[in-house]
């Protein structure tokens, strides 16, 4: 059996190859593959479906911005909001660039061999929509591909359909989808003019977070279909989606102070629009981060 020292060395040397790893990339963080993809999520910061309050977004004015409240919800909602004068970093993310890892598919699994050869979205689409990978393929109502423009140069990401779009088979369709709607018309975009989609194409039972096996089977979709659509900035919407693309455990403060870098393809996380329905405080620092993509979608 190995000594305790012995385990150390190990240990030290492990240490030692990923911070070697890490200087490949130069001044960019290194974010490993091998982080666990999605951690556990406080109730209170849940991003599901089931929310009670108005969908009305109007740009914060001034007063909101230069004399927030000193309750507790606006001290959380500080270390939640990039401190004035620090400057963003671009991250790249390390991660497996290929769509198909060359396991035999199964029937069962009822998904066009050659899916990942599909050069449009609709044939995408008509190859995946009746996917049985994971468990939650024999719960939905309905496949929930994306919707939007299909040369967009904005996708906009979540991490899964919740009870209306399962319904309706259509991404952000139920209320927190009206008020994203309002932040897009906010920095004059439309629907029509994005992407929209989520990571996981089937909303898992009871708006629960995405288990790691079900976003192993769906991800290879979303990535194609980033393959296909070619845009220059992913938005995540919400920790869960911005932890599950960028394969790491990061708080949302931290995801939304720093850009990424995935798939070659700029990525910034902002707050979850159901989010902003429970907590109308959360509008402030998520109008600045619209805004900075708004800023990035003009430089393009």
């Amino acid at each position: 059996m190995a000594s305790d020292n012995d385990v150390e060395k190990l240990l030290i040397n492990v240490e030692r190859f990923f911070r070697q790893e890490s200087e490949l990339f130069g001044d960019e963080a290194f974010i490993s593959n091998r982080q666990p993809a999605v951690s556990s999520q406080q109730k209170n910061e849940r991003e599901g479906d089931q929310v009670k309050s108005q969908t009305n977004f109007q740009p914060p004015t001034e007063s909101v911005m230069t004399k927030p409240k000193t309750t507790k919800q606006e001290s959380r909602l500080r270390a939640e909001t990039p401190h004035v004068g620090v400057q963003a970093r671009t991250i790249k993310v390390s991660e497996d660039h290929g769509l198909f890892d060359g396991a035999v598919l199964k029937k069962e699994w009822k998904i066009d061999p050659h899916w990942y050869e599909s050069d449009s979205l609709q044939a995408l689409d008509a190859r995946i929509s009746k996917c049985m990978k994971c468990p939650i393929g024999s719960t939905r109502k309905n496949f929930v591909f994306g919707v939007g423009n299909r040369n967009a140069k904005l996708v906009l990401i979540g991490e899964a359909p919740g009870a209306d779009e399962d319904e309706q088979g259509e991404p952000f369709v139920g209320r927190a989808g009206q008020l994203l709607n309002k932040i897009l018309a906010a920095v004059q975009l439309r629907r029509e003019d994005v992407y929209i989609c989520n990571i996981l194409k089937c909303r898992p039972p009871n708006n629960r977070d995405p288990l790691p096996e079900e976003v192993d089977a769906c991800e290879p979709f979303l990535k194609k279909q980033l393959e296909i659509i070619k845009p220059k900035i992913i938005m995540c919407l919400g920790r869960i989606a911005g932890q599950t693309l960028l394969k790491t455990n990061a708080t949302l403060s931290e995801l939304r102070n720093n850009i990424y870098v995935y798939q070659g393809i700029k990525v910034l996380v902002t707050f979850h629009p159901a989010a902003l329905l429970r907590n109308p405080n959360w509008k402030r620092p998520a109008w600045e981060d619209v805004q900075k993509m708004r800023r990035m979608y003009d430089e393009i």
